[in-house]
């Protein structure tokens, strides 16, 4: 349960910060209503709430997992939402990244 919880509580995390983000870059750079910052710089507001509820208790790791999670976050919403068409470097570097955060949050740890 706890590491299903901390995968969605980083896909919750990935969407408010990478949709904010984008909805910030919608204002700024494609001439969208100022409202439209508005809500993204709220949905940055909710990122920066959802990573403080992982089970890990630990700042530095649960930050530097997320970074992974942006990364193949990021593409997935630029496919999604702007026809971004990742090549296989992309590809690669999204599952090394993956990777990564699988190690730093889940690899077993002992008492010390």
């Amino acid at each position: 349960m706890t590491i299903a919880k901390s995968i969605a509580l980083f896909v919750l995390a990935a969407a408010a910060e990478i949709g904010g983000a984008w909805l910030v870059w919608q204002s700024v750079r494609e001439g969208k209503e100022w409202w439209w910052a508005g809500l993204g710089v709220v949905a940055l507001g909710l990122y920066g709430f959802a990573a403080t509820l992982q089970p890990d208790a630990h700042f530095g790791r649960i930050l530097a997992a997320y970074g992974g999670v942006f990364v193949a976050g990021s593409l997935a919403w630029g496919m999604i939402f702007d026809g971004f068409r990742p090549d296989r470097w992309d590809t690669a570097g999204t599952v090394i990244c993956l990777l990564g955060v699988s190690v730093i949050m889940f690899a077993p740890r002992g008492a010390g």
